[in-house]
């Protein structure tokens, strides 16, 4: 019999990609999302018998234990993403990014498998040179990233489980988001040719879209090894500053031209190199580079023409 999964906020940017993936695989997939950007990303997906839809907040009690009901695996994606999103509403970032979580996890039962996506931006500003890997302290600079590591630390505290502390994602999606930064900078460079970049120094690590739903597939594959443990998931060959990021994107933007501004700061404070060793060992490989992601966006941004794909 097919494993059972919920994926609160299925809808959004990444869950628009990992339900389509995880009913392909032939598990029976439930999402429990509010739609709140009026997005039809899952259309597709209603017309297969293993998906079913609630149409609800995570932070609501009684709608989160119906949901969860029966469930093998709970996947929480629903949460405020993105520094300036959590910063515009704080009280939601903290209601839906922590708060909905420790409901959920205080309704499961102990048989119940819990795969979390949380940041790499927890570890803030790093020292240069060095790796962050998952022994790394954590020292988030956000709201944001605060949120999402104590949330991590309530889930893997809860046992059964396995976390992700993602790579900057990037690559088109049914539920497109511009805003992440290899989103924006081939946006801007596809319809701009021109770009001011603020700290150009500071670097990040990056993950297509597509491959974070492969490492969710991967972890239920390879759960009874990987559980109760973090993850680092990213491109081992894209710990990138954004001016190294701009560099890539010219190569298939022709006239592109960036610089960098002598004053003002990036809101998002992160800087810091990622080992993604820890997963890598467990057998995980990335399958698509960032110069595939830069012409996927490219061709995407022929077709999308406007901002309502942000998420601020």
């Amino acid at each position: 019999m097919a494993s059972k999964v919920l994926v609160t906020g299925g809808a959004g940017y990444l869950g628009s990609v990992l339900v389509p993936a995880l009913l392909s695989e032939g598990f029976d997939v439930r999402v429990l999302d509010s739609f709140a950007f009026r997005q039809n990303s899952l259309a597709e997906c209603c017309a297969n018998p293993a998906f079913s839809v609630v149409r609800g907040d995570c932070r609501d009690v009684d709608v989160l234990r119906k949901a969860i009901a029966d469930r093998d695996i709970l996947i929480p994606l629903a949460a405020i993403v993105g520094a300036p999103a959590c910063k515009l509403d704080a009280t939601a970032a903290t209601s839906i990014n922590l708060d909905a979580v420790r409901a959920l996890l205080k309704l499961r039962s102990k048989s119940q498998r819990v795969i979390f996506p949380t940041t790499n931006s927890g570890y803030g500003v790093g020292e240069k040179g060095k790796f962050c890997t998952e022994e790394t302290p954590l020292r988030p600079i956000s709201l944001y990233g605060t949120t999402k590591v104590d949330a991590e630390r309530a889930v893997l505290e809860a046992g059964e489980s396995v976390t992700f502390r993602l790579a900057t994602v990037f690559g088109m999606s049914p539920r497109m988001r511009l805003d992440l930064l290899v989103n924006d900078f081939v946006y801007r460079a596809a319809m701009d040719k021109a770009l001011v970049i603020f700290e150009g120094h500071m670097k990040r690590n990056f993950i297509h879209v597509r491959d974070v739903a492969r490492a969710f597939l991967h972890a239920i594959a390879n759960f009874d090894t990987m559980k109760n443990e973090a993850y680092n998931v990213g491109l081992s060959d894209a710990n990138l500053s954004k001016i190294e990021l701009c560099e890539r994107i010219r190569e298939f933007v022709p006239g592109f031209v960036y610089l960098e501004a002598p004053i003002g700061e990036d809101p998002d404070k992160r800087d810091y190199i990622v080992s993604n060793e820890k997963i890598e060992r467990t057998g995980f490989r990335p399958a698509h580079s960032l110069s595939l992601g830069i012409q996927e966006l490219l061709k995407g941004y022929t077709i999308l023409r406007n901002s309502q794909y942000a998420n601020v």
